[in-house]
């Protein structure tokens, strides 16, 4: 804890708090997987996210930013404002004052230095991997070594007592090929994309005389393996709850949980496929559900 002036209340969270983010979900494929477990928590809501793509999406959401609603007729600063005021509920704490936020702006280094939460990140795509800037204030910071196994994080979660817990989770069996940690990814005869299958992670091995190598990008999907490609989306949802429930059951009964997309993806609407420089409502639609722990 830092020094603190004479006089000054100590603010103590009192509730565990965990982001749950599954990467690349839209919302209506949550919708239509219909995950009941998940749902407990609350009322899923359809709200925005403030990036297409992985890495913005993620700064944005340590910075306390969580999807948004896009309310008309309101100030962006008043919206931030109660938007922020909601982490009294979360943590479960009154009178926390966000100025201290500033000028970090980070949500992990707040909780860790002025609250004293323990503060970890478990994440499943490269680009956010524990070398890049994300991995600030927090304790430990760890980068799987399957990009689709929440199973595995949670295997790799405590909560002691004597202080409370700060949890990153980037899911990534939602995520292109919405493969299920059991699958074997070769055998489903799907194109290998860059930036999904680990290009960040192996770079040295796309580049030559130091130019990156180029190689023929695949052909687009038809419509009938993009309705396939969005119902394995769906399935990896279905399977997910079953992992929440999990998730629900081992935490204490002090923990608010928030279940959320860092963006949405695109299967053929317009001609797109996936997320990052596309300019879609599909691909800033996410689910938005949060609560303390069923």
């Amino acid at each position: 804890m830092g020094i603190r002036e004479a006089g000054e209340k100590k603010r103590e969270g009192k509730n565990n708090f965990i982001i749950v983010i599954f990467d690349s979900c839209r919302y209506d494929t949550f919708v239509e997987a219909a995950p009941k477990t998940i749902r407990q928590l609350g009322k899923v809501e359809r709200r925005y996210s403030y990036a297409s793509w992985t890495a913005p999406s993620h700064y944005n959401l340590l910075m306390g930013l969580v999807p948004h609603v896009s309310p008309s007729r309101v100030y962006a600063s008043e919206y931030y404002k109660d938007d922020f005021f909601r982490y009294n509920e979360r943590l479960g704490s009154d009178g926390i004052d966000f100025g201290k936020l500033v000028p970090q702006l980070y949500l992990p280094i707040y909780l860790q230095k002025e609250l004293g939460y323990r503060t970890h990140a478990k994440v499943s795509l490269p680009v956010l991997n524990p070398r890049t800037p994300i991995n600030q204030g927090f304790d430990t910071f760890r980068l799987m070594e399957k990009h689709n196994d929440m199973a595995a994080m949670l295997d790799e979660m405590t909560f002691p007592e004597d202080r409370r817990s700060f949890y990153m989770l980037n899911v990534g069996e939602t995520h292109y090929p919405y493969a299920l940690p059991s699958e074997d990814l070769a055998s489903l005869n799907l194109p290998h994309i860059s930036g999904v299958h680990g290009v960040f992670k192996h770079m040295d091995q796309h580049v030559e005389d130091g130019r990156l190598k180029r190689e023929k990008p695949p052909d687009f999907f038809d419509e009938e393996k993009l309705a396939y490609l969005r119902e394995r989306q769906v399935e990896a949802v279905r399977y997910l709850d079953r992992v929440v429930e999990r998730l629900f059951n081992m935490v204490p009964r002090n923990t608010w949980i928030i279940i959320t997309s860092d963006h949405g993806e695109l299967f053929g609407e317009e001609g797109y496929f996936g997320h990052g420089p596309i300019q879609h409502d599909k691909v800033y639609e996410v689910p938005f559900l949060e609560g303390l722990v069923p």
